[in-house]
């Protein structure tokens, strides 16, 4: 059997060949992270010392360390950003009314409960009132060409492929287009805005293009050759479908998605794979996002109307990879071992032949999934995750 390390065991499986065994990420990808609470919890139960940091403070999630990485056989690391060096719009706010308060980099405004807070939800929407294009066109969006961001940017890329040989997960600086113009304006108002003042709602997409083109195009400079999976993300569903109709979506949104993975696939000094993080029932949009360009689709929760692994896996498995989809997140939180097992062995089973598939949580490892459901999900990977 050919030998492998963690990139070139990724780079087979994206490329819809069987490795020796499934790749396995919990922290490479942002969006299949693990929330801190559970993290530290699981690195006692490991015997690992110390306590995790706060990576992402909004969503709660955890560092995931290279003794975890180690530990767990984790096959993807993730190089993510640094903080920008100008402060803008962002703040911390701290602590009043029973809530944590803070403002990110957008303007939007975030609080979580102090007693029993999981992660931060959005308070204040900033462009609520905004009523015609001048009001996107004024605001005081962030840079993203700010120099602090790429601060040891490509040394940590180098060092993820030269020396740990692990497949390196790029992150974003930001949520993706469609799902941050949202929350900067509202759900109400901007699905209104959709179908009565489409040119505000394409004057922020076109904003929201223009930043994620220029970051891009400065991140991927600054890695060079050293990047395999490049994170981008909208979400597009509910658990029983889409947010917006197909239709409105290929005409309004589909457009700005085709334009930013063309654009990041031309600037790239090497074939990289667009990772498209889209949470929901989903499955009538996935023709339109292969014609756009994604290459991996995450974080196929199959718990939702239509996401029906041994169809999507027929339909659609050998030009996407799947990125999660291992164990039906309701089941790894309130389940038993036995049933996380059984799950999970299924959905192995399911998606995995052929290649095509990283096996990662549904979306973040929440405060409320125990470490013996965790273990279970490992052991199950290890078991009757290995190519014959």
């Amino acid at each position: 059997m050919e030998k492998y390390n963690s990139l070139t065991r990724v780079e087979c499986s994206l490329n819809h060949k069987e490795p020796d065994r499934i790749p396995f990420d919990i922290g490479g990808a942002l969006v299949a992270g693990i929330n801190i609470r559970t993290l530290n919890k699981l690195r006692k139960f490991l015997g690992l010392p110390g306590d995790a940091m706060i990576w992402d403070k909004i969503t709660q999630l955890g560092e995931v360390k290279d003794d975890l990485i180690d530990k767990l056989k984790i096959d993807v690391k993730n190089v993510s950003p640094d903080p920008p060096a100008g402060k803008g719009l962002a703040r911390e706010l701290g602590e009043s009314q029973g809530y944590y308060w803070l403002i990110d980099e957008f303007g939007i405004k975030y609080r979580m409960p102090v007693d029993s807070g999981h992660y931060y939800d959005i308070y204040k929407s900033p462009l609520a009132d905004a009523r015609d294009v001048s009001d996107i066109q004024n605001y005081p969006w962030p840079d993203p060409l700010d120099s602090g961001r790429f601060e040891g940017l490509r040394q940590k890329a180098e060092k993820t492929v030269k020396i740990d040989k692990k497949a390196c997960f790029l992150e974003r600086m930001s949520a993706g287009m469609w799902e941050n113009a949202i929350w900067m304006m509202g759900y109400e108002k901007f699905f209104m805005d959709m179908l009565t003042n489409k040119k505000i709602i394409h004057a922020i997409m076109d904003k929201f293009l223009e930043i994620k083109m220029q970051y891009w195009q400065k991140a991927l400079d600054t890695v060079g050759d050293n990047v395999l999976v490049v994170s981008t993300a909208d979400d597009l569903g509910s658990k029983e479908g889409l947010l917006v109709s197909l239709d409105l979506y290929r005409t309004m949104i589909w457009p700005y998605h085709k334009k930013l993975f063309d654009f990041i696939k031309s600037r790239a000094k090497t074939k990289v794979h667009i990772f498209f993080h889209c949470d929901g029932a989903i499955k009538e949009a996935i023709p339109l996002l292969i014609e756009a360009g994604v290459d991996i689709l995450n974080p196929l929760q199959i718990n939702c109307k239509g996401m029906d692994t041994v169809k999507l896996k027929k339909e659609f498995g050998d030009v996407l990879t799947y990125w999660g989809g291992s164990c039906d997140n309701n089941i790894l939180s309130f389940g038993t071992p036995q049933e996380v097992r059984y799950e999970t062995k299924k959905r192995i089973e399911e998606l995995a032949p052929g290649g095509g598939f990283i096996f990662a949580p549904i979306h973040i490892i929440q405060s409320s999934v125990p470490v013996k459901n965790l273990v279970a999900w490992w052991e199950t990977l290890q078991e009757y995750g290995i190519y014959s």
